[in-house]
């Protein structure tokens, strides 16, 4: 299904978007990628959600990306003798291992890592940040705090710990057991929640073992500073803003977004702004405006995706926030200030011959009537990179592996269309034609370019690049075997 946008919509699945008719609708409206979230649904309903949006896949004849998205571990404080307390600024208040409820003076916070990690003068923020609390003094059980924020604090409120790295692994038991229920489901993406090191990375990728792309949600202050090293290990990046802004200055969320897609952008690798981008639509048939410029921001800005969260999951609007993504995906990308900030912000380190290649296919197709770059590629690599460039013209990633195009659906620009196995150059000149006219792409009359590896098959080859008629006949007559 082709789209008249190159940025690409991720639509997280819920109880207002679980049956047939809801998923198709939002596949047809916009949505590219799907997210299932494992911190919500049982896995019998997640394998439910799994089988349906392949059926629409097969239904419409398009190339659909899953996203699993582990909860990660959760903190929390426990729970309180009369439900709630209301803690007033500059109270003492203390956090313990101590089993009993709680009271206007203490709880109970069941995570003794947190306690391990913390120093005097760190901030424990509970309950989204609306609650702030400063550390005086602490000890391997116990962390006595002034309330610096106050407000009403209850049973198993959320805490977040943003000025130290914690001793916690990012896989906590139940996502073990999620990530190998999703990766033998046949998910396409796995996201990983609380990522504070390459490390945490590292050690999915071992359990994940090729079955499924891994990409980080970047949502801690340490993973902002070791961003480089969690980028390396990735395959792709969610800047998760919601979490980032409770532990954050929300003033410091824009900035780190730019960088961080920028910065995805020249290691070709998808990224994905998330959190509360049309949240107004879970009840509202139209979003705000300042919802909208958010939206244009992220495009602007090069990434290659945007997320609906609760909006698609949840709201009483869900293909309404879907098409609502398009429409301003199209009008941005129509705008010339968008050319020109996309081209302004190339800036790539060329090492190899692929890099030379993909740039050259750029290059062709911007000076002359070229209407798409056609590339095959088998892990996907080549139309990452090609998607990199940001082409003015359409990107036809052709390929023999249904993974590689269902997880390309999260990149920008590509459309992918999956190919038999090719043995000669001249046969994929071909196929590259057939597939720009069927598309309607090009016509007859028109020319593309195409870009492979020989030998065939193998991945990281891509050293050919031919500028070839979309007519047949011309191509057997010109080209060589």
């Amino acid at each position: 299904m082709r789209r008249l946008r190159n940025v690409k919509i991720v639509a997280t699945l819920g109880p207002a978007s679980s049956d047939y008719e809801t998923i198709r609708a939002l596949h047809e409206a916009g949505a590219d990628v799907f997210r299932l979230n494992m911190s919500h649904g049982s896995h019998d309903e997640i394998s439910k959600r799994h089988e349906i949006i392949r059926k629409v896949e097969k239904d419409l004849d398009s190339t659909i990306g899953i996203l699993a998205d582990l909860q990660g571990p959760k903190l929390r404080v426990g729970e309180f003798a009369n439900g709630e307390e209301e803690l007033v600024e500059g109270a003492a208040f203390r956090l313990d291992l101590d089993e009993t409820k709680g009271d206007i003076n203490r709880v109970r916070l069941p995570h003794p890592e947190i306690f391990a990690a913390l120093e005097d003068g760190a901030h424990l923020l509970v309950n989204d940040g609306k609650i702030r609390l400063k550390v005086e003094q602490c000890g391997p059980d116990f962390a006595d705090c002034t309330v610096i924020t106050g407000g009403t604090i209850s049973n198993r409120k959320g805490v977040n710990v943003p000025d130290v790295e914690l001793p916690l692994a990012a896989l906590s038991e139940k996502d073990r057991k999620d990530l190998e229920f999703v990766c033998a489901l046949g998910v396409d993406w796995l996201a990983l929640s609380f990522v504070q090191r390459a490390k945490d990375v590292w050690e999915a990728r071992e359990l994940v073992n090729g079955r499924a792309a891994v990409l980080s949600k970047i949502e801690k202050p340490t993973a902002v500073k070791s961003f480089e090293e969690i980028l390396e290990a990735s395959d792709g990046i969610m800047v998760a803003r919601g979490d980032l802004g409770v532990e954050l200055p929300v003033q410091n969320v824009p900035p780190i977004q730019k960088r961080l897609v920028r910065r995805c952008r020249r290691a070709a690798k998808p990224v994905i702004v998330a959190t509360q981008m049309l949240e107004s639509m879970i009840e509202s048939p139209m979003p705000t405006r300042a919802e909208v410029s958010d939206v244009a921001t992220a495009i602007y800005e090069g990434a290659d995706a945007i997320m609906l969260s609760a909006e698609s999951a949840a709201g009483q609007y869900p293909t309404e926030a879907v098409q609502t993504m398009d429409n301003v995906a199209r009008e941005v990308e129509a705008d010339e200030t968008y050319r020109e900030v996309i081209e302004a912000s190339r800036k790539v380190d060329r090492t190899s011959v692929s890099d030379a290649i993909v740039s050259a296919a750029r290059e062709i197709a911007e000076n002359v009537d070229i209407k798409a770059i056609c590339c095959f590629t088998q892990s996907g690599t080549t139309a990452l990179l090609t998607a990199r460039e940001r082409p003015r013209v359409p990107i036809i990633a052709m390929t023999s592996e249904r993974g590689t195009a269902r997880r390309l659906a999260l990149s920008w620009g590509t459309n992918c269309v999956m190919t038999g196995v090719l043995e000669r150059f001249k046969q994929a000149v071909v196929s590259a034609a057939r597939a720009a006219r069927a598309g309607g792409y090009a016509s007859a009359t028109d020319h593309i370019v195409v870009t492979a590896g020989v030998p065939f098959n193998v991945p990281g080859t891509t050293n050919i690049l031919r500028v070839a008629p979309c007519d047949e006949r011309l191509i057997f007559s010109t080209d060589p075997d």
